[in-house]
């Protein structure tokens, strides 16, 4: 599918270049000859009938994509209902909103389907308290055919000023509406921004309700001509004066002012490998452009001469070694060195985390250091340079995912969420900044509970129970050789079986929905890799 070359519509671009058939079967062709070990482990899942095993070692070997067959769309048209009026904002700003207690604000190649006026209704009917709602889309192309859902996640105001997830169509109630105004001066930003103000005062007055509302005619949409323009006057409008937003096309970058750098103590906790923990070490020293650091390594237990001789080089040279012996507890060995840490920012990073740019611990630390903001993670790069971390999604794979997992490490993602900071459920602590203040009042890693595994899930949790947003941050990018320092045996399984079982008991109904992530997507398949059939859904 080809856009046009208009930067309101990079927010569509996740599927742009992918390869076709016969040039995606020639690379998986030439990938099992290279890699045959991995590729008779998926023609054993296909043997054994298991389906979702020869998925998931299907897009290990040969990476991920996006197959989104967006649904048939609804036959008929589209109904009159009472008291809803369909508007542009320009419209509205020219002859007011009328006398219709609810206004869609829509915009050309926009239009809303049959049984959307009427869902609408229904939803506001239903919730005194909303302000404003939106919902999914179909991008379609000649002939109206369809051709790309646009499934959007829960509201969330760094994602939109970041990237216009959220699109013009829009229901609102005429109270808000007169109370609130549109803002003339950002021509085709004037929804996103009446969305922010609101929110700014209540912020579940903004509800997404997952069901297809309209459809997107990219071919028929003529975007205003101060569109990029409206879009970074609002988001330096939001930054007030402590900050700039950077531009990429219709990916803003919001890039906020901080304090005199302030002491960051990353925290790597280790044993033996010393292979692992020189290479991380040296390169944070190499590519970290951050001023004030402390280097504090947990040592479990490291025995190998070299590893020894190298943690008393490095504390000659003034990084901390902090001994953690007995049993491998990864959330008790950082725990007792955020106890011991000096700096107000607080940064896991696992000893198999190489960085690579020298922006990363800044870019994460923009965002930490926000006074509403909890843990903080970064985009990570596995050695084949595919997408190893961006973000983690709950209730997929069984229990938990990494966002975007095997797509190429340069991929914009779904709605660009793998480039525009956004809020998700967790982070891995592979990579993760917290405030220590934050850190130390929700009582740290739960070590009794999560010695190994989702404490980082647990932690974001917690912080976010307490009223701290998690972030994503794409613009901080490591590489995370995953797990290459771990060894299972029957104890260790034994341990994970345990603390599934603890986060579900902990967190089982917050597991089953994640807002910032569409139930449309199948929970089966990797993130953003299918859809199962959209139903309808209470506002969220």
């Amino acid at each position: 599918m080809r856009l046009p070359p208009h930067p309101a519509f990079d927010a569509l671009r996740f599927a742009d270049g992918q390869p076709g058939p016969a040039h995606r079967w020639l690379v998986r062709l030439l990938l099992a000859l290279k890699r045959p070990g991995e590729a008779w482990e998926v023609a054993k899942a296909i043997l054994a009938g298991k389906r979702v095993r020869a998925r998931d070692r299907a897009a290990i070997l040969w990476g991920a994509r996006h197959a989104l067959t967006p649904p048939p769309l609804p036959a008929g048209t589209v109904e009159a209902v009472p008291g809803l009026r369909i508007a542009t904002p320009a419209e509205i700003l020219s002859g007011g909103a009328g006398a219709a207690a609810l206004v869609v604000l829509t915009a050309p190649g926009h239009r809303l389907v049959p049984g959307a006026p009427r869902a609408i209704v229904e939803a506001f009917a239903a919730d005194p308290g909303l302000g404003a709602l939106y919902g999914d889309a179909v991008v379609t192309g000649p002939g109206a055919a369809p051709l790309l859902p646009v499934l959007r996640p829960a509201f969330d105001p760094d994602y939109l000023l970041a990237a216009d997830y959220i699109g013009p169509v829009v229901a609102i109630r005429r109270a808000v509406l007169d109370r609130l105004g549109l803002d003339p001066t950002l021509p085709g930003a004037e929804t996103a921004d009446l969305l922010l103000r609101l929110a700014a005062e209540s912020p579940h007055a903004v509800r997404h309700l997952p069901r297809l509302l309209s459809t997107w005619s990219p071919s028929a949409a003529v975007a205003p001509e101060g569109w990029a323009s409206s879009r970074r006057a609002l988001a330096e409008r939001h930054l007030a004066g402590s900050g700039r937003a950077a531009a990429s096309g219709g990916i803003l970058a919001l890039r906020r002012d901080l304090p005199v750098p302030l002491l960051a103590s990353l925290i790597i906790p280790t044993r033996d490998r010393v292979e692992l923990l020189q290479a991380c070490i040296e390169s944070i020293r190499a590519h970290t452009d951050w001023p004030s650091l402390e280097i504090i390594v947990c040592d479990n237990d490291s025995r190998h001469p070299r590893t020894l001789a190298y943690l008393q080089r490095l504390a000659g040279e003034g990084v901390r070694v902090l001994p953690c012996p007995g049993p491998f507890n990864f959330a008790a060995m950082n725990n007792r060195a955020a106890a011991q840490a000096r700096g107000r920012l607080l940064v896991f990073v696992n000893n198999d985390v190489v960085a690579y740019r020298g922006d990363w611990l800044r870019r994460m630390a923009e965002e930490a250091l926000r006074p509403d903001v909890g843990a903080v993670g970064a985009k990570l790069l596995d050695v084949r340079e595919r997408i190893q971390h961006g973000g983690i999604v709950l209730g997929t794979g069984g229990l938990v995912t990494h966002a975007h997992r095997h797509f190429p490490g340069t991929a914009p993602g779904y709605l660009a969420s793998l480039r525009a900071t956004h809020r998700v459920s967790a982070v891995t602590a592979a990579c993760l900044a917290v405030e220590a203040r934050k850190f130390q009042a929700v009582g740290g890693f739960d070590e009794a509970a999560f010695a190994v595994d989702f404490n980082d899930v647990d932690l974001c949790l917690r912080l976010e129970a307490a009223g701290y947003r998690t972030l994503m941050v794409p613009g901080a990018v490591l590489y995370h050789h995953e797990a290459a320092s771990r060894r299972w045996n029957p104890e260790a399984r034994s341990r994970h079986e345990a603390e599934v079982a603890a986060l579900r008991a902990r967190w089982g109904a917050r597991l089953d929905a994640d807002p910032w992530y569409h139930p449309g997507f199948d929970p089966r398949a990797g993130t953003y890799v299918r859809l199962r059939a959209w139903e309808g859904a209470s506002p969220r």
